[in-house]
C-alpha cells in the first residue's frame, strides 16, 4: 500500500489567499510531504467554479514534477471525454518525461453538467467518449506516434469509473480501477476476464475522507466551516431543481460514532491506522490517498495533518 495526498486546489473566498501564494504553498507542501516519505500526490479537475478548483490537473502535474523527485504524481481524475486523446497522450507523455517515469494517468468520465457544458460536450455520451479516449491514447502511445515518448512503457492508466458496472468497464480495458469499495472487486474481475486480461492483474486504488490530527474534536470544529462549504459546493454541482445549501448546524448535528461526519472522518494517528486498514481489507491496493486539504482548511492543521500522516501512519501501514 502507498499512501499519499489529494488535492483539488480549492481556495473558496472566505478563506482565500492571493492565486500565486495558494499555488505556491501547494507545491511547498507537497515538496514537504515527499521529504516525509509520500508516496504519491493525486490531482482532480472541475471548471468554473467560485473557489478556483483545479481546471488543468497536468498543468500542475507538470510543476510538481519540476519539484519533486521520487513521490508518483496521479490525476484522479482527468476529465476524458472533454479533450482530443491526442492532446490528453502528450501532455501525459511530457509529465512523464518531466518526472523521468512517475506519472499515473487516471481518467474518469466525471459528473458535472457544467464541466461537459464548457466545452460543448454532450454528457449523455461521457462513458463511451472515454472509453474510446483510453483506448485511441494507449494506441498513439504504443505506436510510438508520442513524440517523445513517456518514459515508461507502457504508462499506468487508471479509471476512475464507480458501480459494477463501471468497474466491469475498467476491467474490461484492463486498466487499474480508482475505487477502494470492495464491492466492486468481482465485476472488476469479471471484466478482466471478459478483455483477456488476467484477474489477479487487478489492481485498486483511492481516496479515503480522513483527517489525522492530535486533537480529532478540536481540529474537526475548525475544519466543519469548510467541510460545508464543500459539501454545499458538490450539492449545487449535482442539484436538477430547488436546491438550498446545508448549514454548519445542520451538518454538525448528524456527527456520529468516533466524530464520524457524513463524507468526513478526523481521527488520532493511531484510530486512522486501524480505520486505513479496515476499509482496505480484502482489496488489491496499490495506492491510498487522504484530502491534504478540505476547502481552505488551517493551514496549522493541514500541515499537522501531512506530518502525522507520513510520520507516524504510513510506518505502521
Amino acid at each position: 500500500m502507498k499512501l499519499g495526498l489529494f488535492f483539488d486546489l480549492r481556495n473558496p473566498p472566505a478563506w482565500r489567499r492571493p492565486w500565486p501564494d495558494h499555488y505556491r504553498w501547494s507545491l511547498d507542501l507537497i515538496s514537504v510531504a515527499e521529504g516525509m516519505g509520500a508516496a504519491s500526490v493525486w490531482f482532480t479537475e472541475h471548471h468554473g467554479l467560485e473557489d478556483g478548483y483545479l481546471p488543468q490537473p497536468l498543468t500542475f502535474a507538470a510543476a510538481v514534477a519540476a519539484r519533486t523527485s521520487r513521490v508518483r504524481i496521479g490525476t484522479a481524475v482527468l476529465l476524458a471525454a472533454l479533450r482530443h486523446p491526442r492532446h490528453i497522450a502528450e501532455e501525459a507523455a511530457m509529465v512523464d518525461l518531466l518526472s523521468a517515469g512517475r506519472l499515473e494517468l487516471g481518467v474518469g468520465a466525471g459528473f458535472a453538467q457544467r464541466d461537459y457544458d464548457a466545452f460543448g460536450a454532450d454528457i449523455r455520451r461521457r462513458y463511451p467518449l472515454t472509453d474510446a479516449a483510453v483506448a485511441e491514447i494507449r494506441r498513439l502511445l504504443a505506436a510510438g506516434e508520442v513524440t517523445p515518448p513517456p518514459v515508461q512503457r507502457p504508462l499506468p492508466i487508471w479509471m476512475g469509473y464507480q458501480g459494477p458496472q463501471g468497474a466491469r468497464r475498467a476491467g474490461r480495458l484492463g486498466t487499474g480501477l480508482l475505487s477502494l469499495d470492495p464491492r466492486l472487486l468481482e465485476p472488476y474481475e469479471q471484466g478482466l476476464a471478459e478483455g483477456g486480461h488476467e484477474p489477479s492483474s487487478a489492481r485498486m486504488s483511492g481516496m479515503l475522507d480522513i483527517i489525522v490530527a492530535d486533537d480529532p474534536e478540536e481540529a474537526r470544529r475548525r475544519i466543519l466551516p469548510h467541510f460545508v462549504y464543500q459539501l454545499n459546493s458538490y450539492r449545487r454541482m449535482n442539484a436538477g431543481g430547488p436546491y438550498r445549501d446545508l448549514t454548519v448546524d445542520e451538518v454538525a448535528g448528524d456527527t456520529g460514532r468516533k466524530g464520524k461526519i457524513p463524507g468526513l472522518t478526523v481521527l488520532t494517528a493511531h484510530d486512522a491506522i486501524q480505520a486505513i486498514r479496515e476499509r482496505t481489507a480484502g482489496v488489491p491496493v496499490e495506492h491510498v490517498y487522504l484530502w491534504a486539504s478540505v476547502a481552505g482548511m488551517p493551514d496549522d492543521l493541514v500541515e499537522r495533518h501531512v506530518e502525522l500522516l507520513f510520520r507516524e501512519v504510513a510506518p505502521a501501514l
